[in-house]
Parts: structure tokens; C-alpha cells; sequence
């Protein structure tokens, strides 16, 4: 009987041994997901803050023209219909 409860011992052990270096991968992916998780988050407040304060010169750009303003310079007096 000593034999059998040597081997399943050592299958035991060798299964601990296994289920030790998996957590350890694991835990390695989760913290590389987890520092570009954060990186990214960083990065995406960075951009939003930008947009925020960033001034808009194309909404000042458009208010100053008016269509009505040019549409005489292309017709004369006569040619309006």
C-alpha cells in the first residue's frame, strides 16, 4: 500500500505544482490587462479634455457670412428674375 499512497502523493503534489504556474500566468495577463485598461482610460480623458477646451473656429468662421450679402455681386440690376 505504501507504493499507491507514494504514487498518488506525488500526483498530488505535481498537480499543485501545475495549478501554481497557471495562477501565475493568470495573474501576469490580468495585470497587463489591467495596466492598458489604464492607459487607455488616461489616455481617453486627455483627448475629452482636449476637445473641451479646444475652441471651435469654424462655428465663429460661419457666422460671420450671410447669403444675402453676395448674391448681389453676381446678378445685375436687369438680370433678376
Amino acid at each position: 500500500m505504501s507504493k499507491v499512497e507514494d504514487i498518488i502523493a506525488a500526483s498530488k503534489l505535481s498537480e499543485l505544482m501545475n495549478k501554481k504556474e497557471e495562477d501565475k500566468h493568470g495573474k501576469t495577463v490580468l495585470w497587463i490587462l489591467a495596466v492598458v485598461g489604464a492607459v487607455a482610460a488616461v489616455a481617453g480623458i486627455a483627448y475629452a479634455v482636449y476637445c473641451f477646451f479646444t475652441p471651435d473656429y469654424l462655428e465663429d468662421f460661419e457666422d460671420d457670412f450671410d447669403d444675402d450679402d453676395f448674391d448681389d455681386d453676381f446678378f445685375d440690376d436687369d438680370d433678376q428674375v
